[in-house]
């Protein structure tokens, strides 16, 4: 695929206000520096409108949820979405209990997302289709028509583009579905991967228009799965060593080796 928005990203260092879970903090700021964006990690309520005011984009990630982050999330979606800011949702772990899920019902009830991300047990239960998960992590299973059905109906459903990330990732802006086959195993092993991509979606999404989101997610989402592809060569169970070439590869994956190997075609 051509890139449009990766070299935007390293000469226009969009600001992603993260407001994410304690588990990944470090692991998603040090992958937007390294892609060439900037990280402001904060989830202070005296703060969080102000910030809205710089942001490119906001990323808003459940993992630790707790009452008082939710609180500073509504404060800040609606103040993102007053700005103009694009907001990313990572439902993590959403069908995992009764807290979680009056959670999200809330913060898709009073905030417009531009992008859902999350594995095939989250997206599921945003499309209210019922799928085995446990804890924060997808299970196997389901094919490409599948997963494709369920991006769509969660694209339509909440009006926004969704990203499923799992094997293949799948891509919809509720007409239109992209598969990306790149990727590695290795992703699994690595807290905090999935999460560091909704960070990464939310960079390319602070140099998009609304209108190009979709093209955004995708080149986002293409980006990350041959970064990983790329930093797994040659290893096959050294995950520690992975994390490391990971982050080294988001900070060099460069136009010409996204063309050579990303893997995208319409469903």
């Amino acid at each position: 695929m051509q890139s449009h928005y990766l070299p935007l990203i390293r000469s226009q260092t969009p600001l992603v206000h993260c407001m994410t879970n304690l588990v990944v903090t470090n692991f998603s700021a040090n992958g937007l520096l390294a892609l060439g964006a900037s990280p402001f990690m904060s989830v202070t309520p005296e703060e969080i409108t102000e910030i809205q005011n710089f942001a490119q984009a906001l990323l808003i990630n459940i993992g630790t949820i707790n009452e008082a982050d939710v609180k500073a999330m509504l404060i800040a979606g609606k103040a993102a979405n007053k700005a103009g800011v694009p907001v990313v949702l990572d439902p993590v772990g959403v069908g995992a209990t009764a807290f979680r899920q009056k959670i999200i019902k809330q913060l898709l009830a009073e905030i417009n997302f531009a992008v859902i991300r999350g594995n095939a047990a989250e997206i599921a239960f945003l499309a209210g289709i019922n799928w085995q998960g446990k804890g924060v992590d997808a299970v196997t299973g389901g094919d490409a028509a599948d997963l494709s059905r369920l991006a769509k109906t969660v694209a339509q459903k909440y009006r926004c583009v969704t990203a499923l990330s799992g094997e293949i990732d799948f891509i919809s802006d509720g007409r239109n579905v992209r598969q990306i086959q790149n990727g590695t195993t290795l992703f699994r092993k690595v807290t905090g991967s999935g999460c560091l991509l909704g960070a990464v979606i939310g960079a390319f999404l602070g140099v998009a228009q609304p209108a190009d989101y979709f093209a955004a997610c995708i080149e986002a989402c293409a980006v990350y799965a041959v970064a990983g592809e790329l930093a797994a060569q040659d290893l096959s169970r050294e995950t520690g060593t992975f994390a490391v070439n990971f982050i080294d590869r988001l900070g060099t994956i460069d136009a010409l080796q996204l063309a050579d190997k990303a893997r995208i075609s319409k469903i």
